[in-house]
């Protein structure tokens, strides 16, 4: 899906996405430069972007970096806002080398990606359906691996335990050694070393 904004009056704005802070910047629609600043992120600090950024004027687009992750937030907030949002990619390695990393510039260039067009795949939003089974399915794998480590760690158990409790899950699958050592309990009446039951 390509997006089409009016840049012969509107400005666009830049965003380069972190932990703590966010660094904005808004270019006019040659590409020259009106301003950057940092912000919290937060909702506040949303806020507090998207309220700057329209000082300068009408807003139509707005390039943000890592809408999948640090920026998910943000480009939640500025799409409820009504601005377009799109995905910025990180800047060129090369590029970034040659005239330093600089918070501040990675934020302009996000702005000149989407002014460009370089910039135009759709923002993440984190919501809706896709949101919704994503979480799921993030959910099971978690779950999966969580129940495959407890069942290794249960089997590794088993082999280093005393003859006579492993030679009593010799031979069993997995899932029935799981059942098993579930129902084991130490009785503090008796001698540790052969306390299992």
């Amino acid at each position: 899906m390509t997006i089409i904004v009016d840049t012969q009056r509107a400005l666009t704005g830049g965003v380069d996405t972190h932990a703590d802070v966010h660094v904005a910047a808004v270019i006019d629609p040659e590409g020259g430069l009106l301003g950057v600043k940092s912000f919290a992120t937060n909702l506040a600090g949303y806020k507090q972007l998207s309220g700057w950024m329209g000082t300068f004027g009408e807003i139509g687009l707005v390039g943000v970096e890592g809408t999948g992750s640090y920026g998910a937030g943000l480009a939640r907030h500025l799409h409820r806002e009504g601005l377009v949002v799109v995905e910025v990619d990180r800047p060129n390695r090369q590029e970034r080398s040659r005239q330093g990393k600089s918070d501040s510039l990675d934020a302009i260039e996000a702005a000149r990606a989407a002014l460009s067009g370089r910039a135009f795949g759709i923002a993440k939003t984190r919501d809706g359906n896709v949101e919704a089974i994503r979480t799921l399915m993030v959910a099971r794998r978690s779950a999966r691996e969580s129940r495959t480590k407890a069942v290794n760690q249960i089997r590794q158990l088993v082999y280093t335990a005393p003859d006579e409790l492993r030679e009593r899950f010799v031979g069993l699958p997995s899932w029935r050694i799981a059942e098993d050592v579930s129902v084991l309990r130490v009785h503090a009446d008796k001698d540790r070393s052969s306390s299992l039951a």
